[in-house]
């Protein structure tokens, strides 16, 4: 069984694919850039970026029915792999006591511009 996450909390897909998907008890989310739910990309610090991507993967959890709790892998993409530290001074603050497993990828460019994509798959 396959269930199409969209919410209209987090930006529209910018292509063909959803903001995420529900299979059996797994959430797969697409990529999330630092995109305004108006369809703008968030020009600010590294640290203003990874909270908006962050907003956006939380609402797209939410509406699958589950949190930042449920996350159990995490793939991030960087085009700077010297923001890491402060991309991660962030991104620990949505977890409690457990981090999912994850990888971080340095690429050359990202979709818009962006200097950060981060998918994540959660478990029910």
């Amino acid at each position: 069984m396959r269930k199409i996450i969209n919410t209209n909390k987090a930006p529209k897909a910018i292509g063909p694919y959803s903001q995420a998907i529900v299979a059996n008890r797994f959430i797969f989310t697409a990529g999330q850039i630092p995109m305004t739910t108006n369809g703008k990309l968030l020009e600010g610090t590294i640290e203003e970026q990874t909270h908006q991507v962050m907003r956006n993967l939380k609402v797209i959890l939410n509406e699958a029915g589950v949190n930042f709790e449920n996350v159990v892998k995490t793939t991030m993409y960087v085009t700077d792999m010297s923001d890491s530290s402060r991309i991660n001074m962030v991104y620990q603050n949505y977890f409690r006591d457990i981090f999912p497993a994850r990888e971080t990828v340095a690429v050359s460019i990202l979709p818009a511009g962006a200097k950060l994509e981060m998918s994540m798959i959660a478990v029910k």
